[in-house]
């Protein structure tokens, strides 16, 4: 199938189950009808399972590795509208994409293919291709490589990026924990998906943020090890709300918290995706927009101003949003009959973080303790940036704190660490 100047690529293992890895400002800009995409330089080849699009003569070639398929309503949509966003906002651009291309030896071998054919830029999005994109960079060294949510780089054409997303999750948290107290229900509950630094970071900034509205609001956990599957994603949020969970959120792709919450009468909060939070029951979403930021990417490395390396970043970049508050948007059922206070306390934390004065660092500022009663961060302290992305202490050399603990209000024991 092909939509504007765009080759859908899809595997012919659509029916696999997922080995996915994810984890703005203003809704992002749907997919354009399916129309004849111009003569490409060379017809797309197979290779294993798949296609590989190819580049266009005299054009700046961008080529997207995606984990699920472009059109899944959560992490691959969002990344699939920032490349339309490209195309429409560089000029003299074409754009590609693989999907459903799962994490290990096929990953690197698309991104590999997608080299070969003469893409200018390739941008990966998920954590477990971060490995075979740092191999194949330094195959092709006039190529430029963005991963997004990985923790390497080369500093030279291998970079990667991601966003403090633990701003909407903490924003999140008091929408919630305002919601559970204002029920008469103080349990919520958290759909993680891998036990990784960035899922703790992230149900660590919720429950920090829940406690703000609700004290005596509690977090229950469950693992689902995947980013992508509705069927465990449905059951999980099940799961939660019968043990008593009166808002769920996910850390997943589907937006099975809000729609399992519908048919129990409670609230699910989605993510990824401004589309996402579709159901009465869905609170809200926290949700990502790409598109300026590729674009930006794109434009540098054309202009050869753009130095690939350790990128994060934060919501004055207008390319994170919390859905309900943005501009332009109104509040959902489940938002607008809260505490006027808890509601401003949460539109006026927005609004110091759109304007670059509130940071993931103030989401972990000190005093901090764990749900143990130990202590994290005194008050004063805040966590440092090796600390953002790291798993305990001891275990990895970069950070001195880590994010190998729950915060206080989680009911839930730590990952074991492989």
């Amino acid at each position: 199938m092909l939509t504007k100047k765009l080759w859908t690529v899809v595997s012919v293992l659509a029916a696999a189950a997922f080995v996915v890895s994810a984890c703005g400002g203003a809704a992002t800009t749907a997919a354009p009808a399916a129309t004849a995409a111009p003569k490409p330089t060379e017809a797309p080849e197979t290779v294993g399972k798949f296609q590989i699009p190819a580049t266009e003569e005299g054009k700046f070639n961008v080529a997207m590795v995606l984990i699920g398929p472009h059109d899944d309503g959560g992490w691959s949509q969002a990344h699939y509208d920032g490349l339309l966003y490209v195309e429409k906002n560089v000029p003299n651009t074409h754009v590609a994409y693989v999907e459903l291309v799962p994490e290990g030896a096929e990953a690197e071998q698309v991104v590999r293919s997608l080299a070969r054919k003469g893409f200018n830029l390739i941008i990966t999005t998920s954590f477990g291709y971060m490995d075979a994109t740092g191999t194949v960079a330094e195959e092709f060294p006039d190529a430029t490589f963005i991963h997004v949510s990985g923790f390497k780089t080369n500093g030279k054409n291998f970079g990667n990026l991601f966003g403090a997303m633990e701003d909407m999750k903490l924003l999140a948290g008091m929408v919630a924990g305002s919601r559970a107290k204002k029920d008469g229900n103080t349990k919520l509950g958290y759909m993680a998906t891998f036990p990784i630094p960035e899922e703790l970071r992230l149900g660590n900034a919720f429950a920090i943020g829940m406690r703000k509205t609700c004290a005596e609001c509690t977090l229950d956990v469950r693992w689902i090890n995947t980013w992508h599957d509705p069927v465990v994603e449905k059951e999980a949020a099940a799961s939660l709300f019968d043990a008593g969970a009166q808002v769920v959120f996910t850390g997943a792709d589907t937006p099975a918290s809000a729609d399992v919450a519908q048919e129990k009468g409670k609230w699910g909060i989605t993510y990824d995706y401004v589309g996402s939070c579709k159901v009465e029951r869905c609170l809200t979403a926290m949700y990502w927009d790409w598109g300026k930021i590729y674009a930006r990417i794109a434009q540098g490395v054309i202009d050869k101003s753009y130095k690939p390396g350790f990128e994060y970043f934060e919501a004055d970049s207008g390319a994170l949003g919390l859905y309900g508050f943005m501009e332009g948007q109104q509040l959902t059922k489940g938002e607008s009959d809260l505490p006027a206070a808890d509601l401003q306390m949460v539109r006026d934390t927005l609004a110091q973080m759109l304007a670059g004065k509130f940071t993931r660092f103030d989401v972990f500022a000190g005093p901090i303790k764990d749900n143990k009663g130990k202590e994290i961060l005194p008050a004063g302290a805040k966590l440092a940036p090796e600390d953002i992305d790291c798993f305990a202490v001891g275990a990895d050399a970069r950070c001195k704190v880590g994010m190998y603990w729950w915060a206080d209000g989680v009911t839930a024991e730590l990952p074991k660490l492989q």
